[in-house]
């Protein structure tokens, strides 16, 4: 993985590099960058008035330009400087898997480009909406932290089967959206797909609540007040379309507060209503309000049961510190939980670090162990001292019977202690019998082998992934499809020379009349996406003074908004940006 000679992405888990892919900088082309050129020369003359900071300095911190698609070298230089850094990904890439990046101090940012056709608004990541939209705030040190800890916070959600279900349709429609391919018959049965699942997603999950308050923050935000918002969302800020209409009266503007998780989205549509937040701090406040909430600061049976439900590798924390990750399953119905089961590959850990002999390969059929105290104590076991556990005859090569409140029996010889400074974390037993009534409700048997005892008084935590991510390999749901640059068609080959033979155009000094009406002839009504070249020649005349081209390429581009009205406005903008701004902009 290329790290850019920046710290932070060489820091990164293994577990996240794996989603990483090259920029591939070559495979954008003239075309690609036009239409760069031409979002960003919009985004600049409106939200230099409405976004939250100015934009010119938020686009330099992180290595942004007007005029050219980012290179993630240069945008690396620049976001290093302030602790952060940036990785290209293919599309979409697993929730869970972008909050890790994020709680890294990561940008993830889609390498490929939206179609001309999507210029104001794509629902597939592109690299429009991760770098022109999310990097410039980044230099806001409030809300780089508050994105750092909604980072840290998402990484702990857990999710349901239905989120993945949920992730792959809306990854497959926005694909085909954005593959020139597709037809509209796959178009239609991808959204018919993803209404279905949509509407089949019963109790929404921890993820897909605080991915609520993503949308409304992150992406779709607005700060300040409620008669005077700014916007500092990376989607407003990415989109040329909704930047504008959003701050219009006819879309609800309503305080942010944690009421926000009651409001589910569409990433396919225009946001029905915005979300204003009086400052940053404001943010992390919320977050919190979310996060007392969630099943690794409230721990117990009903944080279990989430990840039971959700039958994905989680992370359980006895109050002892050992940690257990893998696929939760119910042991028993009991009304407060008296034993912790997994199934299939389970690891131990303490700290974030796993257990040495107590990886997958080791607890490769799953892992059970009582929670509670022992029937009659005062002391939970985790804390007995030496003395202590051998006054219960818990002594290395010794046999002894332990007795828990919740009647659970474990009988057997003594073979292991394991400590983590002063608590008493896992103790292993050969010839063991783990019961509660041994004709009905039996945990171990002794040809079983040896039996690992988890030690501790409740779950304190219960957490999405496991603990030591790296250490313990993840089940990880295939992708069904990969995004990726697109090869141009016959069509756009044509499109993409004429958009070359303008690039050097734009090089010259002075206006080359002759090259300029070369190109301009190629420009016929018949192809809509002839206007954003003819904008560009259009911009070029007007900057060089040439009025009498300036008449012709208005005249021309005044026939396509007769011929394709749904251009009219990405027209008329681009002539009154090219009047305002000239040029260059010294971006």
């Amino acid at each position: 993985m290329e790290t850019y000679n920046n710290v932070v992405l060489e820091q990164l888990p293994k577990h996240l590099k794996r989603y990483v892919v090259a920029q591939q900088y070559e495979r954008y082309t003239a075309l690609d960058q036009a239409l760069w050129r031409y979002v960003m020369r919009q985004n600049y003359a409106f939200l230099k008035d409405v976004a939250y900071y100015p934009y010119i300095p938020g686009l330099k911190k992180a290595g942004l330009s007007i005029e050219h698609i980012p290179d993630l070298q240069q945008m690396n230089d620049s976001l290093k400087l302030i602790g952060w850094g940036a990785v290209t990904v293919d599309g979409f890439i697993p929730p869970a898997a972008f909050m890790e990046f994020q709680a890294h101090r990561v940008l993830v940012i889609a390498a490929d480009i939206r179609q001309l056709e999507h210029i104001e608004y794509t629902p597939a990541p592109d690299i429009i909406h991760e770098s022109s939209g999310h990097a410039p705030i980044i230099g806001e040190p409030d809300y780089a932290a508050y994105l750092q800890y909604f980072g840290e916070i998402g990484t702990k959600a857990l999710s349901s089967g239905n989120d993945f279900e949920l992730y792959e349709a809306i990854r497959h429609l926005s694909i085909l959206k954005e593959d020139i391919t597709t037809t509209a018959e796959e178009l239609t049965a991808a959204e018919k797909q993803l209404q279905i699942v949509q509407d089949n997603m019963g109790a929404p999950s921890e993820m897909a609540l605080l991915s609520r308050l993503h949308w409304w923050t992150v992406e779709y935000g607005l700060i300040g007040s409620l008669d005077d918002p700014k916007i500092y969302g990376a989607g407003l800020l990415s989109s040329i379309g909704e930047s504008a209409s959003c701050m219009q009266e006819c879309v609800p503007k309503i305080p942010y507060d944690l009421n926000a998780v009651d409001y589910p989205y569409d990433i396919t549509k225009p946001q029905p209503q915005l979300f204003v937040t009086t400052d940053f701090e404001h943010l992390k406040v919320v977050l919190d309000q979310f996060a007392d909430t969630m099943a690794f600061r409230i721990g117990g049976k009903q944080s279990l049961d989430k990840a039971i439900d959700g039958q994905a590798v989680c992370t359980a924390v006895y109050s002892s510190g050992l940690q257990v990750s893998g696929i939760f399953k119910a042991a028993n119905a009991d009304i407060e939980l008296s034993y912790l089961q997994t199934k299939g590959g389970t690891a131990l850990a303490v700290s974030g670090r796993q257990l040495v002999e107590h990886g997958t390969d080791y607890h490769i059929e799953g892992f059970g162990a009582p929670v509670g105290r022992l029937a009659g104590a005062v002391k939970d076991l985790e804390d007995f001292s030496e003395a202590e556990l051998s006054k219960i005859n818990i002594i290395v090569g010794k046999r002894c019977s332990l007795i828990f409140s919740s009647g659970i029996v474990v009988e057997g010889v003594v073979l292991k202690i394991i400590r983590n400074v002063d608590k008493v974390i896992l103790i292993s037993f050969g010839d063991c019998e783990v019961y509660r009534d041994k004709d009905e409700e039996i945990y171990f048997r002794s040809e079983w082998g040896t039996y690992d005892m988890a030690v501790g008084r409740e779950i304190v935590s219960v957490f999405a992934g496991a603990a030591d991510k790296d250490a313990y390999e993840p089940i990880v749901e295939p992708m069904l499809e990969k995004a990726g640059l697109l090869d141009s068609n016959a069509e756009e080959i044509g499109l993409v020379a004429n958009h070359s033979a303008i690039q050097e155009l734009r090089k010259e000094p002075v206006i080359l009349s002759e090259a300029w009406s070369s190109i301009f002839d190629q420009l016929t009504t018949a192809d809509v996406d002839n206007w954003l070249a003819l904008t560009e020649l259009f911009e070029i005349a007007w900057a060089h003074g040439a009025y009498d081209l300036v008449s012709k390429a208005e005249n021309k581009l005044m026939e396509f908004v007769q011929l394709y009205p749904n251009v009219r406005k990405l027209i008329e903008d681009g002539i009154r940006v090219a009047k305002e701004l000239g040029l260059n902009n010294q971006m």
